[in-house]
């Protein structure tokens, strides 16, 4: 059984952030995600996809993000179960929980940390017949490699943040890039929506809207897209293309962490925004998996709410201790193997 201070559900952003929060208080943290891979939706699904509200970085691509992470952490040297999914709780007599994954490795903390970002998800997929022949043969719900799209046709559907952003992005990488989207408005961000305009009246983005995808055609591979003007339907237009990216988002579930007795509200665990604690003493839920009055689902969030979670899970596994944490411009970051780097960090003075 794997022993540790804090069990973290999830290897993302947020999860990876908090084993360095814990760090600077002394607590030893173990990850278990289902990915075989740390970063979780940024590793996953757009390591290269640029980020623009991370403080201090103006832009940084999701996968150098989570590389950045891992370099934070590395004195701390936590722990991982990566390729397994958190199955079952269980908590013991001395007040500490086990939790199993599903491969049967069972983990052992007094505190539990839910950063499962979105959960177990699946692609929103378009209502489209033959849509199945070509996936992986031009269709892809998500953009791992942007250079796969390196001066290729590409067709991308959907009116929200991702749809914008990898238009934005595939504009200096395709030869030619179109936008399709249902309606007039999209849902992203007002910055991208200027950006995507901009580049349509430079002839850079072919932008059709309202618009959707009706068919899709070719011998063995995607060759042509058929897309319907919905404010007149006898506009259709048949589309030469080489790669057809629907983003309509994900479908996102809890997966087996819903059957934890937590207080579930609309897909998302339902917390307490004094230090993130879910309605079972002793485990919290940080970043995109919870939800509270004003929640906002961004990274930085997370950030925050792996912090104050951290505080209180010292409080929880030290009852009788105070601690007087200062600035994180005091000394270095001492590791757990005794090594010293020369680093801001939080001093932590704990008083019997």
């Amino acid at each position: 059984m794997i022993k540790t201070d804090i069990l973290i559900i999830g290897a993302g952003p947020t999860g990876l952030f908090a084993v360095f929060e814990a760090g600077l208080l002394q607590l030893k943290c173990h990850l278990i995600d289902a990915l075989p891979q740390a970063g979780g939706q940024c590793s996953e699904i757009y390591p290269k996809k640029p980020i623009y509200d991370i403080p201090g970085f103006p832009e940084v691509l999701a996968g150098d993000l989570v590389d950045n992470l891992m370099e934070q952490i590395k004195p701390f040297q936590p722990g991982f179960t990566l390729g397994e999914r958190a199955e079952t709780i269980k908590k013991l007599g001395d007040g500490t929980f086990v939790v199993t994954t599903n491969k049967g490795t069972e983990h052992n903390a007094p505190v539990v940390a839910i950063a499962g970002g979105l959960g177990s998800f699946e692609p929103r997929k378009p209502l489209l017949q033959n849509l199945a022949d070509y996936e992986d043969k031009g269709v892809a719900y998500m953009i791992k490699d942007p250079e796969i799209y390196r001066d290729k046709k590409v067709v991308l559907a959907g009116g929200g943040d991702s749809a914008l952003d990898w238009s934005i992005f595939l504009a200096d990488v395709a030869s030619e890039v179109t936008l399709v989207h249902r309606r007039n408005e999209f849902r992203g961000a007002l910055d991208s929506v200027e950006k995507v305009q901009q580049l349509k009246n430079e002839g850079k983005i072919n932008l059709v809207t309202p618009g959707e995808i009706v068919g899709l055609k070719g011998e063995g591979k995607l060759e042509s897209v058929t897309i319907r003007k919905t404010s007149n339907a006898a506009e259709d237009i048949h589309l030469k293309v080489d790669e057809f990216i629907p983003l309509f988002g994900l479908s996102p579930k809890l997966g087996p962490i819903a059957d934890w007795d937590l207080e579930i509200e609309k897909n998302a665990i339902k917390v307490d925004t004094f230090d993130y604690q879910t309605n079972i003493p002793g485990v919290y839920a940080i970043g995109d998996v919870n939800t509270y009055p004003g929640k906002l689902k961004l990274i930085l969030c997370g950030f925050h709410e792996a912090t104050l979670m951290c505080q209180s899970a010292y409080q929880r596994i030290f009852p009788d201790k105070k601690y007087v944490m200062k600035y994180t411009t005091v000394g270095g970051i001492s590791g757990f193997d005794g090594s010293k780097k020369e680093a801001p960090k939080a001093v932590v003075k704990a008083i019997d």
